[in-house]
């Protein structure tokens, strides 16, 4: 054999195997999400459309490099329960935890499985030892910092100045609850305003609640601290408040789009868009243990006129001029 055709031989013999693993397709990540939520809540599947959205602009796709296992939660404890310890025996890479309930049984589960949450007290929860130092196979971010609790009252006395007793659902079972009726009550005695704590942990104890309250006064409003069953029964909470023509504040815009008064909180939808990026960190190598637990950074005021007008209140044009969104 010559010499340049065994040149050209040996040449093509070793470019096969180069293009055969150039060719070859990508090691697919498997990535869970977990959600206290229902499917067809429009709520959460815009938070978990964002997170996969924010999946694919760092590069993960599924079908390609990435295998996305849904499960939801319906607000059933036992549900989500039952569909951690599915997605723990599947061994994702990491699973995104969106809520504090959903959290919980998946870090009881595995001390090893990477886990991004959204949750309103981790530390409290035992999610992490602290916000800046994890410590463990956990991170996330918080919904937002309890002092923000005071500023619903604040934002019901600047629109119904009128109100001098407020009822205040909230889950007394929960730390994060409390916490935020305790920020309320800080600031109720500077504003004259009397507090009224209502059961909201199923829709009997809050539908019981408000209208025992609303039977009592012509000068009340609502305030709806932020923990699952609140949000789980909004449409419940938003039907009362317009029925005995309560003004209400809530925490985050969905609540408002859906008939409520006003919000002042976080953009969950963007905390979801920001949490793709930690679970992007982490199957690119990083420890949960090193990546601290951010707080919220987009907030949003968001005010309905058509409710307002319902309630014969005119909100002040100074805080209209402040809102981010203002529904009409």
């Amino acid at each position: 054999m010559k010499r340049r055709q065994f040149i050209t031989l040996l040449g093509a013999a070793t470019a096969w195997p180069l293009a055969a693993r150039a060719q070859s397709p990508e090691r697919v990540r498997r990535i869970g999400i977990l959600t206290q939520g229902a499917a067809n809540d429009p709520e959460t599947t815009a938070r978990v459309t964002a997170f996969v959205q924010g999946l694919q602009q760092s590069g993960w796709s599924v079908g390609r490099n990435a295998r996305i296992d849904y499960r939801w939660g319906n607000g059933e404890n036992a549900l989500i329960r039952k569909y951690a310890a599915e997605l723990i025996a599947l061994t994702p890479d990491a699973v995104l935890a969106a809520g504090g309930a959903a959290a919980r049984p998946l870090l009881d589960l595995s001390s090893a499985v990477p886990i991004v949450f959204d949750a309103l007290d981790p530390v409290a929860a035992g999610f992490v030892e602290s916000l800046a130092h994890p410590g463990g196979n956990a991170t996330g971010f918080t919904q937002f910092e309890f002092s923000l609790s005071g500023k619903w009252l604040e934002l019901l006395k600047q629109i119904a100045p009128g109100a001098t007793r407020v009822a205040v659902l909230r889950d007394p079972t929960s730390t994060a609850s409390i916490a935020q009726f305790s920020s309320i009550q800080a600031v109720a005695s500077t504003l004259s305003v009397e507090l009224f704590p209502v059961d909201d942990r199923n829709p009997a104890a809050i539908e019981r609640g408000i209208s025992a309250f609303a039977r009592g006064t012509d000068t009340g409003g609502l305030i709806l601290t932020q923990n699952p069953p609140a949000d789980l029964h909004r449409d419940l909470i938003i039907a009362l408040a317009a029925r005995h023509k309560l003004p209400a504040v809530y925490g985050f815009r969905y609540y408002v789009t859906a008939g409520g008064l006003a919000s002042y909180g976080p953009d969950r939808v963007d905390i979801y868009r920001r949490a793709a990026g930690y679970v992007d960190r982490i199957l690119k190598g990083e420890k949960p243990a090193d990546l601290p637990v951010q707080a919220p950074t987009k907030y949003e005021l968001v005010i309905n006129l058509k409710t307002a007008k319902a309630l014969d209140l005119t909100v002040p044009p100074s805080l209209l001029a402040r809102a981010d969104e203002v529904i009409e």
